[in-house]
């Protein structure tokens, strides 16, 4: 069974995909930007300051779907400036504490809204 999982805790989906799907014991969250669920906007500007942002809207899908950062198993981060992966390890590390899901990271030429990051993410239910 597929449960789709959508909460006001993170910015509404900005095309046709769901903010994550809950399938046989995972939840599969799609890519979170540094979006303010509350404003619809984006206001961090610094790359730690969008991280954290990114980080808190992944933690509030893997709530909604029964789970949280401690759950994640993998993630995915793709960050528009290479020159920006220390100061993004940085926050990553402090917002996941003693997780340390395996991860993929790649530079990338554009994201959605010119952000600087979006990371998506696979937990345990």
């Amino acid at each position: 069974m597929i449960e789709t999982i959508f909460t006001e805790a993170a910015p509404k989906a900005l095309g046709p995909y769901s903010q994550a799907l809950k399938v046989n014991g995972f939840v599969y969250c799609s890519g979170q930007i540094p979006i303010n669920p509350a404003t619809g906007t984006v206001e961090a500007e610094t790359i730690e300051d969008q991280t954290r942002q990114v980080i808190k809207n992944l933690a509030g899908v893997l709530e909604a779907a029964g789970t949280s950062l401690s759950a994640v198993v993998k993630t995915t981060v793709f960050i528009k400036d290479m020159n920006d992966f220390a100061a993004l390890n940085g926050v990553y590390a402090e917002m996941f504490g003693e997780t340390k899901p395996a991860r993929s990271c790649v530079e990338v030429a554009r994201l959605p809204k010119n952000v600087k990051v979006e990371i998506e993410a696979v937990a345990a239910v």
